[in-house]
């Protein structure tokens, strides 16, 4: 085992970095482990040559580790943390679509508009079911003038008989599709319901539409697509344009996770290379790319398993980042913790054999700074309840995805170095850390003192998520920013509350929370704001010190954000909790929420006069 004397020995390192933080970039990490000295807890605390381990820390040089003999490291060091970059050619194409030549060309078709006299409260047109013995509609029609309509006549009706055999109605989603005749420039041509004009072809309309074109196309095993984009007006659209919609569902689709595969079947890449958007913008375009950078990043993040994404290699990943992109870096180590009385955060951490690490990184723009914000996002790159273990339907073998925060954070550092919005100088906050079981692990019934000086009575030792934010809240306080949000996958009750696919949101400040809200929607992100109830601040009261770290079992998400809340004393602020869309359960990996939305918030700050 490794005594504590050995453990206290492993804690010593204190990193400022600047600009020229980090060894290694991403796309280096992603050919090989950037988690070196990566060992599983369990290994290491039932190994002996495991105590064997040296660090080395350096100021202003990054993250520098030496291995010694131990147990298992060598192979744990073969695990990439982060997946191949996606190789997929988007352009922009100003070909006429009758002349566009490749695999499959995808045209986008309104339905028809609704009539005008339609009572109110009628079913809508997904809904609408109609009996076997219903008077047969008569086929839709192509709209006048459409490309879809040029396409038709020019393939002798062939696209109409489609539409009347289907029984198709250009619905939301659905789709038609045929081999285009023989010596067409396009080979197949699909057409894509987009419900009605003005209604269904907002940010979310679009990434579907981006999703299918992904899909379909690697069913299909095409090499070149094109995607006909819809001409709509101001209302059809948000307030992004549709092909940075299209691009970001496209590129979140297309990307496939095969990292901890062996077998060259699952890692071999799909046929499809490119993809022509007519009358899309390379602009746009640029954008969606920097946008799912990030989105990459936090789904490999959270995706990637906890014994490659330690507290340490999440460090050296902000190093890596913060040089790529040209950030400010500051990591504090345990030493640095413990000065600065962070208790809350060090007593979640000292349980665990992978030390604590504070990760602050600093965005700051050219030009006039307008806003300055803080991001903040909860990192344990693991989390076994501690002594209130998570047991039965407890989903610990997902426990991985507790940095879910972490995540949405450092994937919108990634997006926004690469688009840089003007502006805003955005500061980025993860207070990184395991909650495990050990002799030194805090115990139910012990009292933290946070940085602020409140004392906490843990109730429950899983319930850790918000003792590591608060600190992490306190800390982002101190940086005088205008606006302070944290993102977390705190509570199980907001699941409970809102299912899988909304987030919970909660803030002080009214004018704030409708900045978050309209993020969300441009984004296409669900996010439901809820209660900051202070009549149930009570429930985190405690007999003994100032407070508890959970309520009653009513309202524990609400008592979750109430308890975040002591640890802001004036500054606006928003609690994300985003436990439900963390995850995709269907795809069985992570979902890159949060992104999106808090890159949507920072460029909109920006942009205000």
């Amino acid at each position: 085992m490794i005594t504590r004397c050995a453990l206290m020995s492993l804690l010593g390192m204190s990193m400022l970095c600047g600009r020229r933080a980090g060894a290694l970039g991403l796309a280096a990490l992603r050919r090989r482990s950037a988690g070196i000295g990566q060992v599983a807890a369990l290994a290491a605390r039932t190994t002996a040559a495991s105590a064997a381990r040296s660090w080395t820390g350096t100021r202003g040089g990054g993250v520098a580790m030496n291995m010694a003999t131990i147990a298992g490291a060598e192979l744990d060091a073969e695990l990439p943390m982060l997946t191949e970059g996606t190789k997929l050619e988007v352009t922009a194409d100003s070909s006429v679509p009758e002349t566009w030549a490749g695999d499959i060309l995808i045209v986008p078709v309104f339905a028809e508009p609704k009539a005008e006299d339609a009572a109110e409260g009628e079913e809508t047109e997904e809904e609408e079911e109609e009996g076997d013995d219903a008077e047969a509609a008569p086929a839709f029609e192509l709209p006048a003038g459409s490309v879809a309509a040029t396409m038709d006549s020019q393939f002798d009706g062939l696209l109409s008989e489609v539409i009347e055999e289907m029984e198709w109605k250009a619905k939301a989603g659905s789709t038609a599709w045929t081999r285009a005749p023989k010596g067409s420039p396009a080979k197949k041509v699909v057409l894509y319901g987009l419900g009605q004009a003005g209604e269904k072809c907002n940010s979310e309309a679009m990434q579907k539409l981006g999703k299918y074109v992904a899909t379909f196309s690697k069913s299909q095993k095409a090499v070149n697509v094109g995607v006909v984009m819809p001409a709509v007006g101001d209302e059809g659209t948000t307030s992004e344009a549709p092909s940075k919609d299209l691009v970001t569902g496209l590129l979140n689709a297309f990307h496939s996770d095969s990292r901890y595969k062996s077998s060259k079947a699952a890692k071999k890449a799909p046929k499809l290379e490119s993809v022509a958007l007519l009358g899309g913008s390379d602009e746009e375009i640029a954008a969606a790319s920097g946008l799912w950078s990030g989105v990459q990043l936090a789904r490999d993040l959270v995706s990637a398993p906890a014994n490659v994404v330690t507290p340490t290699s999440m460090a050296q990943m902000a190093e890596t980042l913060a040089k790529e992109v040209g950030f400010e870096c500051e990591i504090l180590d345990t030493d640095e913790i413990l000065e600065r009385k962070m208790g809350a955060y060090y007593g979640v951490a000292k349980g665990a054999v992978h030390p604590p690490k504070f990760i602050h990184l600093t965005y700051k723009p050219e030009g006039e700074v307008k806003k300055k914000v803080c991001i903040v996002g909860k990192g344990l790159t693991f989390d076994s309840g501690g002594y209130n273990l998570k047991v039965g339907a407890s989903m610990i073998e997902l426990m991985k995805f507790d940095m879910g925060g972490s995540g949405a954070v450092f994937g919108a550092a990634k997006a926004i170095g690469e688009l840089k919005p003007a502006g805003v100088e955005v500061h980025f906050v993860v207070a990184a850390c395991e909650n495990m079981v050990s002799d030194t692990a805090m115990r139910p019934g012990d009292i933290l003192t946070a940085s602020n000086g409140k004392t906490i009575e843990v109730i429950n030792t899983d319930a850790e998520g918000r003792l590591t934010l608060a600190d992490a809240l306190v800390f982002a306080e101190d940086l005088e920013v205008d606006r302070i949000v944290d993102l977390a996958t705190l509570t199980g009750a907001c699941i409970v509350s809102l299912g899988n696919s909304y987030a919970g949101m909660w803030s002080s400040d009214d004018d704030f929370a409708g900045e978050i809200e309209d993020a969300a929607k441009a984004s296409g992100e669900k996010m439901w704001r809820m209660p900051l109830a202070q009549e149930y601040a009570p429930e985190i009261k405690s007999k003994i010190a100032d407070l508890k770290n959970v309520g009653g079992r009513a309202g524990g998400s609400i008592t979750a954000a109430l308890f975040l809340k002591q640890f802001v004393k004036k500054t606006p602020w928003a609690h994300i909790d985003m436990a439900g869309p963390v995850w995709d359960n269907k795809a069985g990996t992570a979902s890159g929420y949060g992104v999106k939305t808090l890159v949507s918030w920072v460029e909109g700050l920006g942009k205000e006069e």
